[in-house]
């Protein structure tokens, strides 16, 4: 049976006429077969892609031709299957939400946290004068996260900005950042160090790197990822379970949207709770006309919105 590959990637590159450029790259991308979600905007790049090896071997090289994008790097997995159903490359006005109406202040490319390996990171996260901070949403840091990380209460990362006073404590410490894949970590510690925090850091690769090249050690639960898969396995070393039922508080490493669309909420729950529910959230969902079938995966496609349309 055919393996497929799954790219997870970023790069902070001016892009010029970057809207342009989104609708561009959607018909090659296309062209390749491939399926995905990438957002485009003036400072870069942003994507998940999914297809034959073939094909991903051709994105990766097309996008290090671009000298733009030539330092990008690539996170591959090998799936049983595409790991979306279609592909969308969209316009935005940033890679990731800053929630900053001054966006000027922080650029990776100009000041961010010291970019630790991750066996550099294995190597400090237990040091005293050391604090790990987990700069994810709610949902995804519920499904995993590191042993003894801090972690913020945000719906998401355009929330990050207003958790910085919370944060102040921790300013003679030494920081750590982390994320799914490094990308958030790029502004959030370059907003530590505008703050006046000393001494940051990120894992560079963030903890999808972190599973492949140092084991996943410490890592509690799973790793929530961006696409049809959900939830990845990233501990090899001394795994565990850490999440809990939304609605029962069965431990259970099961993450779903509800099937209720007009929710879609994220949450952890067991089958049980998913078949007695439909694989909605709560018994208010259950109820709307609109409720989509449970098929027992507990992943929806969103609801479609428009692709790009070229420049004007």
């Amino acid at each position: 049976m055919e393996k497929f590959n799954t790219l997870l990637y970023y790069c902070y590159s001016p892009i010029a006429n970057a809207e342009q450029f989104a609708a561009d790259h959607l018909k090659f991308c296309k062209s390749l077969d491939l399926v995905g979600r990438i957002i485009v905007a003036d400072e870069g790049l942003n994507g998940t892609v999914s297809g034959t090896k073939a094909a991903c071997a051709a994105y990766m090289e097309a996008i290090h031709a671009d000298e733009r994008f030539a330092k990008t790097e690539f996170k591959l997995d090998e799936v049983d299957e595409p790991s979306f159903i279609k592909m969308h490359c969209r316009y935005k006005s940033e890679i990731v939400h800053s929630g900053l109406r001054d966006t000027s202040i922080i650029n990776p490319n100009e000041k961010t946290g010291k970019h630790l390996e991750p066996t550099e990171f294995k190597e400090m996260i237990d040091q005293e004068d050391v604090i790990i901070l987990d700069v994810r949403s709610n949902y995804e840091h519920s499904l995993g996260k590191f042993k003894n990380a801090i972690t913020l209460d945000i719906e998401n990362f355009r929330e990050f900005p207003e958790k910085i006073n919370e944060l102040a404590q921790y300013k003679d410490k030494k920081v750590l950042t982390y994320c799914t894949g490094g990308i958030k970590c790029e502004k959030a510690s370059a907003l530590l160090l505008h703050h006046g925090f000393n001494d940051v850091y990120q894992l560079h690769g963030g903890i999808i790197k972190y599973g492949k090249e140092a084991g996943g050690e410490d890592f509690e639960g799973k790793c929530y990822v961006f696409d049809n898969r959900i939830a990845v396995d990233v501990n090899t070393i001394n795994p565990s379970t850490v999440s809990k039922c939304y609605n029962c508080g069965t431990v259970t490493a099961k993450m779903i949207n509800c099937a209720n669309p007009e929710c879609n909420e994220h949450v952890t729950q067991c089958d049980e709770c998913g078949t007695k529910l439909h694989g909605c959230c709560s018994e208010a969902c259950v109820t709307n006309p609109r409720r989509r079938p449970y098929d027992g995966t507990g992943y929806y496609v969103k609801v479609p919105q428009p692709v790009n349309i070229s420049a004007k």
